[in-house]
């Protein structure tokens, strides 16, 4: 039997990738007591970074949206690997950080995190609500758009 994240995610046309390795010394995800923290997370998708350049500049709000919604599959994909496949286990998003790589002027670092914070919600529903923070950057690893990193309350 499906559980609901399951099925909320074939609804939605999302397969969740293999957790992507860490690039560099660090680990993709740690279990403190009942925390789980994920490693910033890029947009990603099949394998490579999906959305490249400043925001403001070389990408438009749109494409930085799904750039965040790539990052908050990729969340979903490594907490995936971090519980044993079973995602139920998700008591609370707690919070989301988002970091944007910006074009001088641009301040919509807000508006492009929506794409991560509306799929953990349509995801997870009530679990998936959360606080965040969305910080503008000259750059990010790999010339990504977009990095999301996470703090989730799992249960035992």
């Amino acid at each position: 039997m499906r559980n609901a994240i399951d099925s909320r995610l074939e609804e939605m046309g999302i397969t969740l990738p293999q957790a992507a390795a860490p690039a560099a010394n660090y680990l993709p995800f740690v279990i403190s007591g009942n925390l789980l923290f994920i490693s910033g997370q890029l947009p990603n998708e099949n394998g490579k970074v999906a959305v490249t350049g400043l925001v403001g500049s070389d990408v438009d709000v749109a494409t930085a949206q799904r750039a965040a919604e790539l990052c908050a599959i990729n969340i979903l994909a490594q907490a995936k690997a971090a519980l044993g496949g079973d995602l139920t286990r998700i008591k609370r998003v707690v919070k989301l950080t988002s970091f944007v790589a910006s074009a001088a002027g641009f301040v919509e670092q807000h508006v492009v995190t929506n794409g991560a914070s509306n799929l953990m919600a349509n995801v997870l529903g009530e679990a998936g609500k959360h606080a965040r923070a969305a910080v503008g950057m000259a750059a990010l690893p790999f010339n990504a758009s977009v990095e999301v990193e996470a703090i989730i309350e799992i249960a035992g």
